[in-house]
């Protein structure tokens, strides 16, 4: 997977997503921003919510699970001190639907969380991170 984002000034970086659509991450204009896009860390959130999410409703459809919402509240955890690494996350998962099997619902969070979910795999885990740069004369 490749993404590419590029700076559309002051703190604000522009993408477009494998699907087509627009992203756009930015600083709060306490830190020289114009708060015109999400947070980058906020998006670590939206991400492990959305990776979830689609895991459980895949694997309860998959259960014959008649579950007419799902809704994901996550809270992430920071250190005080910079840079600021999230430490904990609390996810909460609230299924409406059918008849639905607590039982059920538990294995669909256990199989996201240990087996699907990439996010959640790459926060339970250090992933290593390289870095490399390039410069061209204008």
């Amino acid at each position: 997977m490749k993404i590419e984002m590029n700076w559309a000034g002051g703190m604000k970086f522009e993408s477009t997503s494998a699907f087509g659509h627009k992203i756009s991450t930015d600083a709060s204009e306490e830190q020289g921003g114009k708060s015109e896009g999400y947070k980058p860390t906020e998006l670590i959130l939206y991400g492990i919510a959305g990776c979830t999410g689609i895991d459980i409703v895949r694997l309860m459809k998959k259960q014959r699970q008649e579950m007419t919402s799902l809704k994901i509240e996550v809270i992430a955890h920071q250190r005080d001190d910079y840079p600021k690494p999230f430490h904990t996350f609390e996810i909460k998962f609230i299924a409406k639907g059918k008849n639905l099997e607590e039982k059920r619902l538990q294995k669909a969070i256990n199989m996201s969380e240990e087996k699907y979910c990439v996010v959640s795999q790459t926060m339970q885990e250090k992933a290593v991170i390289t870095t490399s740069y390039e410069i061209i004369e204008e």
